[in-house]
């Protein structure tokens, strides 16, 4: 059975940082891209941040960010723990979101998500 747990969210005030991390289990957690989505009150679920599985060559995976997520946050992996990280600094009130795990490999057809974790962004 795959689950994605999420953990890391709380209260922040504008400026400040937090950690997401996400683990996995039951499933090839290298072969995944793995990923953050957010998702705030009323509106759409929305990329964060992914990175790609290690390609053939090797090396990190590529990372891909939205534009608000861009030199803010960074998103990292480790295989080994079979965990997702999202590290965020400089928090503003418009990244109050629900934030979510999403694993997904378009080599096998399987997508998975997390059950979320509440950020919120308040002085």
């Amino acid at each position: 059975q795959v689950q994605l747990v999420e953990s890391g969210g709380g209260l922040v005030q504008p400026g400040e940082s937090l950690r997401l991390s996400c683990v996995a289990a039951g499933l090839a957690f290298r072969i995944y891209t793995v990923g953050w989505y957010r998702q705030a009150p009323g509106k759409e679920r929305e990329l964060v941040a992914r990175i790609t599985s290690r390609g053939v060559t090797g090396g990190t995976g590529n990372t891909d960010y939205a534009d608000f997520a861009r030199g803010r946050f960074d998103i990292a992996r480790d295989n080994a723990k079979k965990t997702v990280y999202l590290q965020m600094n400089n928090l503003r009130p418009e990244d109050t979101a629900v934030y979510f795990c999403n694993v997904k490999s378009s080599q096998i057809g399987k997508e998975y998500w997390g059950q979320g974790t509440q950020v919120t962004v308040s002085s």
